[in-house]
Formats: C-alpha cells, structure tokens, sequence
C-alpha cells in the first residue's frame, strides 16, 4: 500500500513537473517566437504564404517559385503562455545586429583573419573592401529563418558578398563632361578615371546600390538588410603609389581645364557686355535724330508753308548765336 501511495505521489509530481511547470514560458520584448507541433510549425489558416505579404514584391517570377514558405503564428511579446509536452517554442531574437561583412562565418581565417574583404575591379585590381552589415530577422518570415534555411546568416552574408563583387567587377561611374553645359562629344570630351578612384568617390551610390539589391533578402531569407556601410576601398600595396600619381596627374589637369574655362567664360562675359554698351551707345546716338525726323514729318504733313516757317525760325536762332554769318553772293 505505501508503495503504491509513494508511487501516486511521484506520478503526481511528475506530471505537475511536466505538464505544468515544463509548459510554461515567456516572451522577452525583444523576441519573437514560433510554436511546433511534433515538428510542424503553426501556421496561419487559410494556408497563406509569404507571396501573399508584401515583402515578395521584390521577388522576380522564377525567385517566386522558389521562396514560397508558408507564413506561421507569431506568438509576441508578454506570458506567460502554456504549451502541451510535445509542443516546442522557438524564439529568436529581432534586434538589429551589426556585423562586419569581411567575416566568414563558417571561415574565422578567411578574408585576413574578417578585416578585408578581397574583389577584383574591373581594370583587374584586387582591391580590399571594409565596411559593416546591419540586419535583423524578419518577423514576417519567421518560417524561412527557423526552418528553411539550415543557416540564413551564412546565406545572407554569401549573398550581399556575391552581389558586391559582381557590382565591383562592373563599376563604371557616369561620365563627367569638361563644363555643366557642355554639348554631348566625343569621349575625348570627358573625365574617364581608374575604377578604384570611381568606386571611391561613389560609395553612396555603392551602398545604395547594394540596399536596392538586398531589398529581396526577407523573403528570400527571413533576414532584413536595414543598411550596408562600406567605408573603404584599398588598393594592392603595390599600385598605391602608381594611382597617387595618377590621381596628382589627374588633379593637375582638372585644374588646368577649370583655369581655362574661367578664363574663356570671363572673356566671353566681357565681349557680351561690350557689345551691350556699344548697342546703348549707337540706340542714344540715334534718338534725336528719330526725334528730329518725326517732328518734320509733322511739320511736313501740315503743308509746305509751315516746314519753310520751321526753317526761318531755327536759322533766324542760328543767326542770334552766331558772331559772323557768311552768306552767298547772287549774281
């Protein structure tokens, strides 16, 4: 009888243990989580799928077929909550996380030791790359991130690597006309510069490039890029002084093109204006005389006596100002 009773009471507390206490958990504010049924993930009804959420608006038609996971119950912060013995909780954690995106996850050796990510430009210089990788996981794909991917980070980060290097191995910035409203020419017309020069005066439109590119990665991952930053762009040791001289040899030029634009667009404003003056001048020298003739127009129109008194009246002044007045002899 006492076995039996020990044997009540320790079922008991086994099943308090296991169906009470085991079964309870809570949801830090920062986590999301998903519950599985003998390894099923709850789902939402109607089977809907991450085709149906906006974030698959980025996706093309064969990336469509290929990212279709079903979308699952997010259970949000709070608790507690239960669940049944073969029931299982997992969390993950949503907060933005940066990270260096010269490292490898499954290589800490790779790319010297996670401090230089190695690409090769177009003009075939291999060139390092720093910068940083800010991400979080999607709390609209949950699915992708706990169960259709073994590793969604490592995925992630091969992805954003092989899209930069693609960019870098094809980089060519916009051509650079010698003046702001110089006429379409020849490319003889332009700046043509080295392609480690272009990608460092480009780097925002590089990082905005590269935001643009991974705007796919929630629905194809579960993971959101919020931004990528890269801030540098070295390169080989043994062509930094050949680009320095480039660059000084560049700059020279430059300078001497704005020297002699200057110099071309002062004279032209100069010839502008003197042509402006000498226009007022020869319009002043012409108004009286405009005036003169529209008066003896009138004059005229108003009969021949009044034009001869007109004529009488200016010589009869011209002779008051006058000291000698010669005038012809008739024979």
């Amino acid at each position: 009888m006492q076995i039996l009773t020990g044997c009540c009471i320790g079922f008991f507390f086994w099943f308090v243990f296991r169906f009470v206490l085991s079964g309870i958990y809570t949801v830090d504010q920062n986590e999301r989580a998903v519950k599985t049924s003998f390894g099923r993930a709850d789902r939402l009804p109607g089977g809907k799928t991450t085709l149906d959420d906006p974030i698959a608006e980025f996706l093309d038609a064969e990336e469509r077929s290929r990212y279709q996971f079903p979308q699952v119950r997010v259970i949000q912060p709070g608790g507690p909550y239960f669940k049944m013995p073969w029931e299982k909780v997992r969390k993950v954690r949503i907060a933005t996380n940066t990270l260096n995106m010269a490292v490898d996850l499954e290589d800490p050796h790779a790319n010297s030791g996670g401090s230089r990510l190695e690409a090769v430009t177009k003009d075939q210089l291999n060139t390092g790359l720093t910068g940083q990788i800010r991400y979080r996981v999607s709390e609209k794909n949950l699915y992708a991130f706990l169960f259709g991917i073994k590793q969604p980070l490592v995925h992630v980060v091969g992805y954003f690597v092989s899209v930069l290097r693609q960019r870098i191995a094809n980089f060519e910035a916009k051509p650079v006309p010698l003046a702001a409203d110089a006429i379409a020419g020849p490319a003889s017309a332009e700046v043509i510069g080295v392609s480690i020069n272009d990608l460092r005066k480009n780097l925002r439109d590089l990082n905005e490039y590269m935001d643009q590119e991974c705007r796919s990665a929630p629905a194809r991952y579960g993971v959101t890029l919020d931004a990528s930053l890269i801030t540098g762009i070295d390169p080989p040791p043994d062509v930094e002084s050949a680009l320095a001289a480039i660059n000084t040899a560049h700059n020279q030029v430059s300078s001497d093109i704005s020297l002699a634009q200057a110099g071309a667009d002062q004279k032209i404003e100069q010839s502008k204006r003197a042509v402006e003056i000498e226009t007022l001048k020869a319009q002043a020298e012409m108004e009286p005389l405009k005036r003169l003739a529209a008066e003896l127009g009138e004059l005229y129109r108003g009969g021949p006596a009044v034009l001869a008194a007109y004529l009488r009246n200016v010589r009869l002044r011209l002779y008051d100002k006058a000291q000698d007045v010669y005038l012809e002899a008739r024979r």
